[in-house]
C-alpha cells in the first residue's frame, strides 16, 4: 500500500521535517533513519512511502522537526494507524497537524485528567459506516457531561452548516471521530467542528477561528487516495478554563488519632475526606523514599534518599500490617503510641526505634504465610531490579554500622552476581534481607490503597522527585558510573542562603545516562507512577545546568555551573584585563583584609596562615581547603570562638575571583558567584573592577542561555516522554531566560511564588499575572508560612500591605486571619491551572484553628544543612473534618474562584 503523509507545519530556511515509526520505511524507531519529508507549500510538508502493515497490524509514527544546527524535536504523543481502521485500502492519505508539546490541551491527556479529574463527555456511540472515503479525528478534552463533538461543512454531505442536523462524532481512544463517504466534487471542503448537547439535542456552539479546509488531493498529479484520515488536532475552544486547588503537606506532618507519633500512608485517606469537603482536588506531599542512613534524626531530610525507589518505613501503619490476627503484637505499645502522638513535633528517633522493632516482630510471625501470598511474589517480580540490591544494601549498612559503602569490609563495590549469592534464601542472614522485602511490600500496599481511595473520590496525588541521590545510598553504590562522585550538587547564594547551598549529592553524569536513553530515570518515573498522578521536579534548573561544588569544599559559594561555557584566557587580554593567575585564582589575604573581616580578632587566624612578605599571607597547606578546615575543627570543642574561626577560614578560602576549569591547563576559568562582595575584588583598582564586572555579567547572564537551552532539550523531552504523569517544575532561584521558554515548549508547569518574583525589577509577584500552565502558591516547605513571613521584615511587609493587598495605613504587626485569607483568595482567583497551599496557610485563615505560634509551623530552613524536619499539624485530621463552618467557607471560596 501507499501512504501519503501531509503535515501542517510552518518552517524557516534550513529546517526540515521527518517521520519516524515502527516500520522499516520510517526507520524502525531509529530517528537517525527517519523518512525525510519535502516542503510542499506554506502550509504542508509531504512525503509518500510504499509499505505493508507489520504483524501487529498497527503503524506507530511521529513527526520530527530538525534544525540546521542538528537540533531535533519530536512532536508530542504517538500517532497510530491501524489496519482495521483503513478497511484494506491500497492508498492512504494522512493529513496531520503537528502536536506541539506546549499546547494546553495536551495537559488534559495526562493521567490525572484522563483517569480522575475530567468527564468523558457524552459516552454514546454513533453508528459508523463500513465503507468510507474520509475519517475526521479531533481531540476535545474539556467537554462537559452529555456534550459531544459535531461537524458541519459547506456541502450536502456535511449538512450545509445546518445546526439542527449536525454530524455527531464518537469518542474512542481519546479522539472524537467520524467516517464519511465524500464525493470528489465536495473538495475543497470547508468545515468546522462544534459542540452538541446529546441529552437536550441542542447545538451549543461552533469552534472559534477560521473554517478548516481539506483538499481532495494536495498534489494535483496525485490520484485520489482510497482513504483520507484527517487528524485535526484540538477543537478550537477556550483551553484555559479548567482550574483546581490543592493542599501541600508532608506525610510525616499529618496527625490522626491512630497514627504512631508521625503521619502514615493510611492517614492520607483522612486527608482525602477533608479535601472532598473543601473542594480541593489535589494532595501534594514531599518525597517519601527511604532515607535511613544513620538511624538518627539527621535522616529526616527527605531529599537524601538511600534509594530512589524504596519507601520509608516511617510511613508504615503497624496496625494495618498486624491485622486482627496479630493484633497482640501491637497492643503492648498503645501507651507509648499515645505518648508519641501527643508530642507537638515528630520524635524521629523514638518513632523509628519502635517501628523497626515491631516490623521485625511482625515479619517473624508472618513470614511463613507470606510465602503463600501470590500478590507478594508478583510485587517481588515487578520490583526485584531495585528491591534485591536495596535489601542487601540495608543489611550491609546495619552490619557495618554505616551507609558509606566505601568503608564496608565486603561488597564495597556492587556486583550483581555477588549480591544474588548474598541474598540467597539458603544464607544464614536471609531473614535480615527478606525483612526489607516484607517492609517494602506492605508500604507499597498502603500507599497504593491511599492512591486508589483518593482517585475514587476525585482527588489526585502529587509526589516530589528530588534532583539528587544520596552520596552513600543504594543508587550510587549500584551504578556509580551514572554520577560524578567527585562533585557535590547545590545552589548559588541567594537571599535565603548567602553562602550558597551544598546538598552533598553527587551530580549526574548526563552523557552516561543518555547512552541507554535515560533508563534509570524511566524506571524512576515508572515507580512514581505506581502511586502518583503528578509530580514536582525538585530544582528543574538542574536539567539545564547544575551548581557543582568540588568534593574538597564545604560551602555552596565554592561552586560553579556545569555545563557552562568558560571564560578563555584570551578573553581577558581582548578586554584589556592584565591576567594574574595567582591574584585571581588564589585567596587574597593581607593585613588590611584580615582587619576588615575580623577586626582586632585577626590574630586568631594567623596560626592558620604563613606570611609571604609585604603583609600578605597564604593558607598553610593543611588548611588550604574548606574540607581540611572542617576536619580540623571536628576534632575540637564547638565553642563560639572555634565556630567563628572556622567560618572565618571558610570565608578566606572563598575570597577568590575565578575558579580554574579542571584539566584546562590554565586556559579556561569560571567566575566565583558574587565577586563584587569579596574583599579580593574590592581591593582591585576601579578600572579593573569595571572590566572584570563586564566579563562577569557576560559569563552569567549572556553567553550561557542558548547553550543551557540545548542542554535541557537533550534531557527533558526524553524524560517527559517516558511518563504520562503531570509534570510540574520547581523553577526558583537564579533562573536563566531559556528556562521558561523550554518549560512552555514542553508543557511543564512552572511554580510561581508571591514573595519570589522571577523578574529582577519586581519586589513581589502578583498571582493574577501567573501563566495558565503554572502552580501558584504563597509559600513552600522551604519557606516560612504566610504568618511567619509577616513577622520577618517589617518594611517589606508594609509595602506588601499597601501595594499588593491595596490596604491603607500601617500594616498590622501580626498576620491577622483576614490578611491570611486575603492572600489565599488572591491565589485562588489566579488564572493559573493550580493553586496549592501549605496546610498551615489554609489553617491560618481561621482564628479558631490556627496554631498560636507561627514560628512552630516552618518545615525547613534551607540555609541550615542540619535542620531537623519534624513539623506536625497541631490538631488531628478527625477534628479538622468536623469543622463544618470552616470547611464550608473554604469550599465556598474554592467554588467562587472556579476551582471546584
Amino acid at each position: 500500500m501507499t501512504i501519503h503523509f501531509y503535515v501542517r507545519f510552518h518552517t524557516q530556511y534550513g529546517q526540515l521535517l521527518a517521520v519516524t515509526g515502527n516500520i522499516e520505511a520510517l526507520g524502525n524507531g531509529d530517528v537517525e533513519k527517519a523518512f525525510t519529508l519535502n516542503h510542499l507549500n506554506s502550509e504542508f510538508w509531504y512525503g509518500s512511502i510504499e509499505t505493508d502493515f507489520p504483524e501487529s497490524g498497527e503503524i506507530r509514527y511521529n513527526y520530527i522537526f530538525k534544525n540546521e544546527d542538528g537540533f531535533r524535536v519530536l512532536e508530542w504523543g504517538e500517532r497510530s494507524l491501524e489496519k482495521a481502521q483503513v478497511a484494506g485500502a491500497a492508498r492512504i492519505q494522512l493529513v496531520d497537524t503537528w502536536n506541539h508539546a506546549g499546547e494546553f490541551e495536551n495537559v488534559f491527556y495526562t493521567n490525572p485528567f484522563r483517569d480522575v479529574l475530567l468527564s468523558d463527555g457524552d459516552k454514546s456511540r454513533t453508528k459508523q459506516p463500513k465503507k468510507f472515503t474520509h475519517q475526521f479525528r479531533v481531540k476535545a478534552p474539556l467537554l462537559a457531561k452529555n456534550e459531544a463533538v459535531c461537524l458541519l461543512g459547506n456541502t450536502v454531505d456535511t449538512r450545509h452548516w445546518d445546526t439542527q442536523e449536525p454530524i455527531l462524532l464518537t469518542k474512542e481512544s481519546g479522539w472524537w471521530s467520524v467516517k464519511l463517504s465524500l464525493p470528489r466534487e465536495d473538495f475543497p471542503l470547508y468545515y468546522k467542528y462544534g459542540v452538541y448537547n446529546t441529552k437536550e439535542q441542542r447545538f451549543i456552539r461552533f469552534e472559534t477561528g477560521d473554517n478548516r479546509v481539506l483538499h481532495g488531493a494536495v498534489q494535483e498529479e496525485a490520484a485520489q487516495p482510497a482513504v483520507t484520515i484527517a487528524h485535526d488536532g484540538f477543537l478550537h475552544l477556550p483551553n484555559d478554563t479548567w482550574k483546581g486547588a490543592g493542599v501541600s503537606v508532608p506525610v510525616f506532618s499529618l496527625r490522626s488519632k491512630n497514627s504512631f507519633g508521625t503521619g502514615e500512608f493510611t492517614d492520607l485517606n483522612l486527608l482525602v475526606d477533608w479535601a472532598r469537603k473543601t473542594g480541593l482536588k489535589l494532595i501534594q506531599i514531599l518525597p517519601v523514599n527511604d532515607t535511613i542512613a544513620t538511624h538518627t534524626w539527621v535522616d529526616t531530610y527527605p531529599y537524601a534518599a538511600i534509594s530512589a525507589f524504596a519507601l520509608h518505613p516511617l510511613y508504615l501503619n503497624l496496625e494495618t500490617v498486624a491485622g486482627k490476627q496479630y493484633a497482640d503484637v501491637i497492643k503492648p505499645l498503645k501507651k507509648k503510641q499515645k505518648q508519641l502522638n501527643e508530642l507537638s513535633d515528630l520524635d524521629y528517633e523514638a518513632v523509628m526505634k519502635l517501628k523497626l522493632g515491631v516490623i521485625r516482630e511482625l515479619y517473624a510471625v508472618q513470614k511463613e504465610q507470606l510465602l503463600k501470598d501470590k500478590d507478594y511474589f508478583l510485587f517481588f517480580e515487578h520490583n526485584k531490579h531495585w528491591l534485591v540490591p536495596y535489601a542487601a544494601f540495608c543489611c550491609l549498612r546495619d552490619r557495618y554500622k554505616t551507609s558509606d559503602f566505601n568503608k564496608w569490609k565486603t561488597h564495597s563495590q556492587y556486583s550483581k552476581e555477588a549480591i544474588d549469592k548474598f541474598v540467597s534464601p539458603r544464607a544464614r542472614h536471609y531473614d535480615e534481607v527478606a525483612l526489607h522485602y516484607f517492609t517494602q511490600y506492605h508500604l507499597h500496599l498502603q500507599l497504593q490503597e491511599a492512591a486508589e481511595y483518593a482517585h475514587k473520590h476525585g482527588i489526585i496525588l502529587k509526589g516530589d522527585i528530588p534532583i539528587g541521590v544520596y552520596r552513600y545510598g543504594c543508587d550510587a553504590w549500584m551504578e556509580p558510573q551514572l554520577y560524578h562522585m567527585e562533585l557535590q550538587a547545590g545552589a548559588p547564594p541567594d537571599d535565603f542562603a548567602v553562602r550558597g547551598q551544598n546538598w552533598g549529592f553527587p551530580t549526574y553524569n548526563w552523557d552516561r545516562m543518555a547512552e541507554d536513553g535515560f533508563e534509570w530515570w524511566h524506571r524512576r518515573f515508572v515507580q512514581m507512577g505506581n502511586y502518583f498522578d503528578a509530580f514536582r521536579i525538585d530544582h528543574i534548573l538542574g536539567f539545564f545546568r547544575i551548581w557543582s561544588i568540588p568534593i574538597d569544599s564545604v560551602e555552596g559559594i565554592m561552586g560553579h555551573f556545569v555545563q557552562a561555557i568558560p571564560v578563555s584566557l584570551a578573553e581577558f587580554g581582548q578586554r584589556g584585563i592584565w591576567f594574574d593567575h595567582y591574584r585571581y585564582c588564589k585567596p587574597c589575604i593581607n593585613d588590611a583584609i584580615l582587619w576588615e573581616l575580623f577586626g582586632p580578632n585577626n590574630d586568631k587566624f594567623k596560626p592558620f596562615l604563613h606570611g609571604i612578605g609585604d603583609g600578605t599571607y597564604e593558607l598553610k597547606p593543611e588548611f588550604a581547603t574548606q574540607r581540611q578546615v572542617e576536619q580540623y575543627f571536628a576534632g575540637h570543642e564547638s565553642t563560639e570562638d572555634n565556630l567563628r574561626i572556622r567560618q572565618g577560614l571558610y570565608d578566606l578560602i572563598s575570597n577568590v575571583i575565578l575558579f580554574e576549569e579542571p584539566g584546562s591547563n590554565g586556559q579556561q576559568f569560571h567566575f566565583r558567584f558574587g565577586i563584587s562582595s569579596t574583599t579580593s575584588y574590592r581591593h582591585l583598582d576601579l578600572h579593573t573592577q569595571y572590566l572584570l564586572n563586564e566579563l562577569y555579567v557576560d559569563y552569567f547572564f549572556r553567553r550561557q542561555d542558548d547553550y543551557w537551552r540545548k542542554e535541557a532539550m537533550k534531557k527533558l523531552p526524553a524524560l517527559k516522554r517516558s511518563t504520562n504523569m503531570l509534570i510540574c517544575g520547581e523553577d526558583l532561584g537564579l533562573v536563566p531566560g531559556c528556562v521558561p521558554q523550554v518549560m512552555t515548549q514542553l508543557g511543564i508547569l512552572s511554580l510561581e511564588i508571591q514573595r519570589m518574583p522571577k523578574e529582577a525589577y519586581q519586589e513581589f509577584f502578583h498571582p493574577a499575572k501567573a501563566p495558565y500552565l503554572s502552580v501558584v502558591t504563597p509559600s513552600t516547605h522551604d519557606m516560612s508560612t504566610i504568618r511567619g513571613w509577616w513577622e520577618e521584615d517589617r518594611e517589606k511587609i508594609q509595602r506588601f500591605y499597601n501595594n499588593e493587598l491595596q490596604q491603607w495605613g500601617d500594616a498590622p504587626f501580626f498576620c491577622d486571619a483576614w490578611i491570611n485569607k486575603a492572600i489565599v483568595l488572591q491565589h485562588l482567583q489566579s488564572p493559573a491551572m493550580w493553586a496549592i497551599f501549605q496546610l498551615q496557610d489554609i489553617l491560618g485563615t481561621s482564628d479558631a484553628l490556627r496554631r498560636s505560634n507561627p514560628q512552630e509551623e516552618r518545615i525547613n530552613i534551607p540555609a541550615n544543612p542540619q535542620h531537623y524536619w519534624r513539623y506536625r499539624m497541631h490538631l488531628p485530621l478527625e477534628q479538622l473534618i468536623k469543622e463544618k463552618e470552616f470547611n464550608d467557607d473554604l469550599q465556598e471560596q474554592v467554588e467562587k474562584s472556579g476551582r471546584a
